[in-house]
């Protein structure tokens, strides 16, 4: 028995159970003109993504880790401060921005990584608020 060929040339996130997720994977696979990439991030690569993050060590790495997410998921990682005082990293804002196709699971998980890297690594943290202009420096 042959396994049926896909009409991808990357292996695809297997179908999340009926209900448990709003990520519009089918109306991503049935239109030819979509954005196929957030297909792309398969639970194996959600994990090498959340450890990557897990390893910034820089708020610069940081950055990079968005660019790579941008390029390769087609999505934005927002990184900012939140509208109140901020006064733990609970305060900071990180959101994996909505796109059809992408799992509702690693819309959770990304950010969850963000924050546990920021909580063990706070100097990544102040230099976040201050590239948002938080402490008064420009």
């Amino acid at each position: 028995m042959t396994e049926p060929v896909s009409p991808f040339p990357f292996p695809i996130r297997t179908e999340c159970p009926p209900g448990a997720c709003v990520c519009e994977r089918d109306r991503v696979m049935a239109d030819p003109q979509a954005d196929r990439r957030p297909l792309a991030l398969t639970r194996q690569q959600e994990q090498k993504l959340v450890e990557r993050i897990e390893r910034v060590d820089s708020y610069e790495d940081l950055k990079h880790v968005q660019a790579l997410i941008r390029k390769n998921l087609g999505t934005e990682l927002r990184i900012e401060p939140g509208p109140n005082e901020v006064r733990t990293v609970r305060g900071i804002i990180i959101v994996l921005e909505e796109k059809p196709g992408l799992c509702k699971k690693a819309r959770q998980s990304v950010p969850a990584a963000v924050r546990r890297c920021l909580s063990e690594r706070p100097a990544i943290a102040y230099a976040l608020l201050d590239a948002h202009d938080l402490f008064g420096s420009r």
